[in-house]
């Protein structure tokens, strides 16, 4: 790093506050990409079942409240604005309410921990968008390491998982198969970054922590042309071609418990497991997790002014 950051923007996803947002949110989020309208109607339908709203903004939120708590404890005060790239408040906001404190040089922190063109690029796309919005009063940024594989990252899922093991009884856990998930991305997408790669060793290192040798990752949440080759296997199909009654699913991809854990998860992977007979138990994802707060804030202060 040349120069140190004075300030952080943390850059999410974004979500519905309320159901009028819901469909308009989804346009926004799609930005004319061909998805059926079937599979758009289901998503809908996904929403409306969870109450018409997402949870993602006010996680998020929370997420950011524990990290400037977290930086106050270790004597910062640097300033942190959030920005969502699908929904209010706006990233082109967020980095303006930085740079009107003053800020000239930004870590970007984007709330995505295994990187491909969706998680990854995208987001820098919407930062740099925001930036010429700016234009000359726009400060530079700057972006940390992957943190896939950080120690307080592995250390908040293990315990999570830990959780849920506890959750069941003591003759079930030694036959509970131990399963990843992560949202699935088209084959050509994944093919030219890191982004399986960094997800095989993000839980290869909590399975080692663990002490557990047997695991699998199975992906979620597909929403492309039926056309296209996606990543694979689904978790409905791991579910049921399981060789035990008993799983422990964690949504290892994904960084707060919004919709696509909520019902990709909870509701249909949780009817696919009653179905076939499986116990299946998940996993909370870090989100308010303090090792994972801690992580962010340690990562915040290696690249921030003093």
């Amino acid at each position: 790093m040349s120069k140190k950051c004075d300030a952080v923007l943390m850059v999410g996803f974004g979500g519905p506050t309320r159901a009028a947002e819901v469909r308009p949110f989804l346009d926004n989020v799609l930005r004319g990409r061909p998805v059926p309208r079937e599979r758009y109607e289901e998503v809908v339908h996904h929403y409306e079942a969870l109450g018409g709203k997402s949870p993602y903004n006010e996680l998020t939120m929370r997420q950011a409240m524990l990290v400037r708590e977290s930086l106050r404890a270790k004597n910062s005060e640097v300033p942190l604005a959030v920005g969502m790239r699908n929904w209010e408040p706006k990233v082109v906001d967020a980095l303006r309410t930085l740079a009107d404190r003053g800020a000239q040089r930004v870590l970007g922190f984007i709330m995505a921990a295994h990187r491909s063109e969706a998680s990854w690029e995208r987001y820098q796309a919407t930062i740099e968008d925001a930036r010429a919005a700016l234009g000359d009063a726009a400060p530079a940024i700057e972006y940390p390491e992957p943190w896939h594989n950080h120690p307080l990252f592995i250390k908040a899922t293990a315990a999570r998982v830990r959780d849920a093991y506890a959750r069941l009884d003591g003759a079930a856990r030694p036959r509970a198969r131990l399963i990843f998930t992560a949202h699935s991305i088209p084959i050509a997408m994944a093919e030219s970054g890191p982004y399986v790669e960094q997800l095989t060793e993000s839980a290869r290192m909590v399975a080692a922590e663990l002490g557990i040798g047997a695991w699998s990752l199975a992906y979620q949440s597909r929403s492309g042309s039926p056309r296209d080759r996606w990543l694979e296997p689904g978790i409905g199909d791991t579910i049921r071609n399981l060789d035990t009654d008993t799983a422990v699913v964690v949504p290892i991809g994904f960084i707060c418990d919004h919709v696509e854990v909520l019902y990709d998860l909870d509701v249909e992977a949780a009817q696919i497991a009653r179905d076939a007979g499986v116990r299946m138990e998940r996993a909370l994802t870090v989100g308010d997790h303090p090792a994972f707060i801690e992580m962010i804030a340690s990562i915040v202060c290696a690249h921030v002014s003093s």
